[in-house]
């Protein structure tokens, strides 16, 4: 298994790209967030890697963070969930948003990405679920406020405020803070903003 690559990029062509590793040119597709973060044409590029053998051909698929390759790696154990429709979500969504959605059971985060319905939407959440989600859930909002920031966070989401909101509004939250104080201090927070 080729685990990693580096090398000189030669050619991006979204999802492709075109690594010279002395004299060899490799092909790697990569999700949408790690082209994003590409060097220059003829700079140096190093991306980790997982190689899928199919009967038809040998793909290796290039990621920028051992995270990313650990949830496409994930995804693609599930059944009807391919290569192709693992990096088609990982473009669609970065890998906090993937969790978060999981942890918050949201299918409808899932729909809006291209090639995902709602059959394959709720699949992925049932079969990460404890996989990916509430051990891998780590926005900063989350983490700056403690142990209960699940639960607050939650609760403001059910209240019917945004993703955005509910973040800006958990920066208030000290670390710590319990359940009911910390619904108190956020939403003190969203009626001044």
């Amino acid at each position: 298994m080729i685990g990693r690559i580096a090398g000189t990029l030669l050619e991006k062509n979204p999802p492709q790209l075109l690594i010279d590793c002395q004299g060899v040119g490799y092909e790697v597709d990569v999700p949408m967030s790690t082209f994003y973060n590409l060097p220059a044409l003829g700079e140096k590029v190093a991306l980790l890697t997982h190689l899928a053998i199919r009967e038809d051909a040998h793909v290796l698929f290039g990621f920028g963070s051992a995270e990313e390759r650990a949830t496409f790696r994930q995804l693609i154990k599930i059944s009807g969930v391919g290569s192709r429709t693992a990096l088609a979500i990982l473009s669609g969504m970065s890998v906090a948003d993937l969790s978060q959605a999981i942890t918050l059971q949201e299918a409808g985060r899932l729909t809006r990405i291209p090639g995902i319905g709602k059959k394959t939407a709720e699949r992925l959440l049932l079969e990460l679920k404890g996989k990916l989600g509430a051990d891998l859930f780590t926005s900063s909002a989350a983490v700056a406020a403690g142990d209960h920031s699940g639960d607050i966070l939650n609760a403001l989401l059910a209240l019917g405020y945004s993703d955005k909101e509910a973040a800006i509004a958990m920066k208030s939250v000290p670390a710590g803070t319990g359940v009911s104080d910390g619904i108190k201090l956020a939403l003190k927070a969203l009626s001044k903003a």
